[in-house]
């Protein structure tokens, strides 16, 4: 049994020699522990650091292409090196390895397909109030919309099985956490969380430049989510919403043309056409969409296979 810790790195040479000296070479149930850096574009001495701190393996990009690019090259070229269970975990030291153990205790037990580690949020000091306040609202969202039980959904430090690692695909070029997250429960893949520790902030979020875009950002990654993995909800309760305020609008105009001859409401009219008629075609995008789903569910089922092929091939 393999296990490679990746870290996506992004001009880290401040901190990554201390998040890779924490980091463990032996944990019990396999038999090879590597360590896997992702270079995302570092202009800094972050690769110089990697090879002289021990990293077994680094991939990397050119340019800068964001922590959801990142995430995915390190989890390819993780399953090329025959991983058969992959951590990922942050270069700034935020996460304490020595909870890596624990973290993938679930999957060698044949409980779990991811593990997400879930941070003492509210015992944090460098987070502010209203930081933690969106954490724990936005974990409730993707709760929801995933129909997990993750606490601590934002969270970066999980570990993945090797067949989950096939099956996950990120659109986002923002983040990777959210979107691994709900897309695991669309799949129904067996998904937990065990509580972790976290060591001193060394610095500030690059993720997280600012709430607001935070925030937006987040809505926009769950809501690009449930337009991919449940376009029919989606595009059907729209229609049916326009539809329904179509008909009654059409109801209210019925009632005064009974009663007073429709004089004067001519504009009510106009405005049931216009709305049945968007209500009916969203509802066709609807039934278009759910088509499309089933070709995309067919799609990734074949990705699937074809990695498992290529991957197994080279293990």
């Amino acid at each position: 049994m393999k296990l490679i810790i990746q870290i996506p790195c992004y001009n880290e040479e401040k901190t990554l020699a201390l998040a890779l000296k924490e980091l463990p070479r032996r944990v019990k149930g396999f038999t090879k522990v590597e360590w896997l850096i992702i270079n995302d574009g570092s202009t800094d001495k972050t690769v110089e650091i990697a090879r002289k701190s021990g990293a077994d393996h680094i991939v990397a990009f050119t340019r800068n292409q964001g922590l959801a690019r990142g995430f995915m090259l390190g989890l390819d070229a993780c399953l090329r090196l025959g991983a058969d269970v992959i951590v990922n975990t942050d270069a700034d030291n935020q996460y304490d390895a020595r909870d890596i153990p624990g973290l993938v205790r679930p999957i060698l037990e044949g409980r779990a397909d991811i593990v997400v580690g879930a941070r003492p949020i509210a015992e944090i000091d460098h987070f502010s109030p209203v930081k933690k306040l969106l954490q724990k609202l936005g974990s409730y969202v993707v709760r929801m919309a995933s129909h997990t039980d993750i606490p601590d959904a934002p969270s970066g430090f999980r570990a993945i099985s090797r067949d989950a690692a096939m099956r996950l695909n990120v659109f986002s070029n923002y983040t990777y956490t959210l979107e691994t997250i709900i897309q695991a429960g669309q799949k129904n893949m067996a998904i937990t969380s065990v509580p972790i520790r976290v060591n001193e902030d060394l610095r500030p979020s690059r993720l997280v430049k600012s709430i607001s875009s935070y925030v937006k950002r987040s809505i926009l990654t769950i809501f690009r989510i449930f337009v991919v993995y449940k376009p029919f909800n989606f595009f059907i309760t729209i229609g049916l919403v326009i539809f329904g305020a179509g008909f009654l609008v059409g109801v209210r105009f019925l009632y005064f043309l009974v009663t007073e001859g429709g004089a004067g409401h001519i504009q009510s009219l106009i405005l049931v056409a216009i709305l049945m008629g968007i209500g009916f075609q969203t509802i066709l995008v609807a039934f278009l969409a759910d088509l499309l789903a089933v070709n995309r569910n067919l799609m990734e089922d074949v990705q699937y296979r074809l990695r498992k092929i290529e991957c197994d091939m080279k293990k």
